[in-house]
């Protein structure tokens, strides 16, 4: 019967490029000289693993690539080679066509096979290079043993074969490491009418004599973890091993039967134990469908509270009781569905050592990256989101923020710049500081390049804190000609619609000098909104407590009409647009409205203020966001919906969105 490997591919996808990314993260922390063993350890078992499953599945390419570069790391683990620049360097990229094979693989497109070879031929001539370096040195410098000979204890469980696993090609993988024998046991083999095709029913003895080290071995079988008991022992020409196997896994020992560490790495202990039982990969579909199951549980549990509060009796008191204790019940439930959201920001930090690395080369600058506060927890899709404003804001640091090494020497700085990120939960936000230690905003620059550009009059004075406000404009640079990096003023705008687009702000802190730091504020989650719950005609909306700055009785709102345009609210020394919601969205009124009755709701979105008229304010509560895209279509003004107690459903106002409408006085 044979197996259809194809449903776990999308399994070795999602850990290969996980295991991609943690290579490249220990790669920037190796030093020139002698390798951290931790570290070439780290990047080898990922190469190993990556190598073990493409095998498995027949991608070929990939299987051969990652072998080559297993030899390298393999020299590099035995002390044989040391970190060069020039070898980080190959090594990095190696990583950076690592990860577009399993792209190429992934969406089965083709993929330049010379670049493959290439790349393949410098690093087999690396380990050429070492071997000729070597071999000058002399027989002295040359230390040839035998090896050390180890007997193998490898009893697979019977599903081992019907989850992909292949033990001839384990086997394959120890005779590289050197002169392999195996002997099978077949006694547990059933009687012909009760073999089944998908179980594994032999157990094998297996001696290697070999100068790779015991991990090494054991890494040959990290695709069975959970799938087989493993028992590796040292043989000795005086001594039979000593032995101890476990129904856990492995437990390696000496030949004087004193137990080595059993934990030689996490990764042979996790083989040993079955796996990491400690967790488990859910898809964000999955989670996402149980957040919605929460959302509307949170719905019923408010409509059985609003019909609660209308019983009287000792029936009624009861009943609210046990609705209180099961409001408790779901709010705990639902903020538990929300913690399986969060993932760390670290997932996101990650990805700016490599980058701030490479960028720094290519403009001739030192660049360090930090991070503190990585371990900060953020829902799955606002870190999605936040991605990209992210990456322009490192990028703009690194280009626009450190100077270069003679201009850093020149002021009394290291050489070297520091670019720090960090993040923190504040309250219901988390905040993402990017700060640099470069020269600060240069506000005259962008003064003047704001007044050339027609942005600013001649004679205006700003202060500090609106020059800076300045590089959010659409299409803003300072630099003269566009670059590949940047110039082209494409990117800080963009930075600032997409964080306010999320419901968070953006705070730029500069000193020149010193450095520039940009504080963005950003939700937990997008799943659930604070809001205020407004009437507009016979309609209910809801409006985000964050978007909100004041509320005032129209009857004493100083609001004019002005020729040409609509109407304008005078607040704090500014003109505002006044939005009539009910006109708006063609809301049927409850009676004739007065032209002076209701509230005006001042909110902020995307950098701007504007009034919105309103009937009343009907009350403050947290929301289940139910998006209408998927459900409806898109709707200019609105976010989405919610259902509330009473089983009717409200809008939830997109403030950014209505803002960008209303730029200017609405027309009469």
């Amino acid at each position: 019967m044979t197996i259809d490997l194809t449903q776990f591919h999308d399994g070795f996808y999602e850990e290969s490029f996980e295991a991609v990314g943690q290579m490249e993260q220990a790669l920037m922390r190796l030093g020139a000289g002698a390798a951290d063993p931790e570290l070439v350890n780290t990047i080898f078992r990922v190469a190993h693993s990556i190598k073990g499953g493409a095998a498995t599945f027949g991608f070929g390419q990939i299987s051969s690539f990652t072998h080559t570069l297993e030899t390298v790391l393999d020299e590099l683990r035995g002390r044989r080679m040391q970190v060069t620049s020039a070898l980080s360097d190959l090594l990095l990229r190696s990583v950076d066509l690592l990860r577009e094979m399993l792209r190429a693989q992934q969406g089965r497109e083709p993929l330049d096979a010379q670049r493959v070879a290439d790349l393949q031929f410098d690093l087999e001539l690396m380990v050429a290079q070492r071997g000729a370096t070597v071999a000058a040195a002399g027989p002295a410098a040359v230390n040839l043993t035998r090896g050390t000979r180890y007997q193998l204890m490898f009893r697979p469980l019977p599903q081992l074969l019907a989850r992909g696993n292949d033990p001839l090609r384990m086997f394959r993988e120890l005779r590289e490491l050197g002169e392999l024998s195996v002997s099978a046991d077949v006694s547990a083999l059933p009687a012909w009418e009760q073999f089944d095709p998908e179980s594994c029913y032999l157990s094998w003895t297996l001696t290697l004599r070999t100068e790779a080290a015991r991990q090494a071995i054991i890494e040959a079988f990290d695709w069975a973890q959970g799938d087989c008991t493993l028992e590796v022992s040292v043989v000795t020409a005086d001594a039979p091993a000593a032995r101890s196997l476990t129904a856990a896994g492995t437990h390696a020992t000496t030949a004087g039967g004193r137990s080595t560490r059993a934990d030689d790495s996490a990764r042979a202990s996790g083989a040993a134990r079955g796996g990491d039982a400690a967790s488990i990969r859910v898809s964000i579909e999955k989670i996402d469908h149980l957040m919605n199951s929460v959302g509307e549980l949170v719905i019923t549990q408010s409509m059985l509270a609003q019909f609660g509060a209308l019983l009287d009796g000792a029936a009624g008191e009861r009943l609210r009781g046990g609705l209180a204790q099961l409001e408790r019940d779901v709010r705990a439930l639902q903020e538990s569905v929300m913690r399986v959201r969060m993932v760390p920001i670290s997932v996101l930090f990650s990805r700016f050592p490599r980058m701030a690395r490479d960028l720094g080369e290519r403009l001739g600058k030192q660049v360090e990256v930090r991070m503190s506060g990585a371990e900060t927890e953020l829902d799955k899709t606002v870190m999605e989101k936040i991605g990209d404003p992210l990456l322009h804001l490192v990028r703009n640091s690194i280009d626009h923020g450190i100077e270069a090494a003679h201009e850093r020497l020149a002021a009394g700085k290291n050489a070297c710049g520091t670019l720090h990120l960090h993040a923190c939960h504040r309250g219901s936000s988390v905040v993402v500081d990017v700060s640099d230690d470069g020269g600060g905003l240069r506000r005259e620059r962008i003064l003047a390049k704001a007044r050339e550009r027609g942005l600013v009059a001649a004679e205006q004075q700003l202060s500090d804190a609106a020059i800076d406000k300045l590089i959010f404009l659409a299409g803003f640079s300072t630099h003269e000609q566009a670059t590949e990096v940047s110039g082209r003023g494409v990117g800080m705008d963009v930075v600032k619609r997409n964080i306010e687009e999320l419901g968070g702000s953006i705070e730029v802190r500069s000193e020149a000098g010193k450095g520039s730091r940009f504080i963005m504020t950003l939700p937990l989650t997008l799943a659930i909104v604070d809001g205020q719950t407004v009437a507009v005609g016979e309609e209910s909306y809801i409006v985000p407590l964050t978007a909100i700055v004041e509320s005032l009785q129209l009857r004493s709102a100083p609001v004019n009409h002005v020729v040409g345009y609509g109407e304008v609210l005078s607040f704090r020394g500014e003109y505002l647009p006044l939005v009539r919601l009910q006109k708006l969205f063609d809301s049927r009124a409850r009676r004739a409205p007065e032209p002076r009755d209701g509230l005006i709701m001042v909110v902020e979105g995307d950098g701007k203020r504007v009034g919105l008229c309103v009937d009343e304010l009907l009350g403050q509560q947290q929301v289940v966001v139910k998006t209408l895209e998927s459900n409806y279509g898109q709707v200019a003004g609105i976010a989405g919906a919610t259902i509330l107690g009473d089983g009717s459903v409200a809008l939830i106002l997109d403030v950014a969105g209505l803002t960008r409408a209303v730029s200017q006085p609405l027309a009469a």
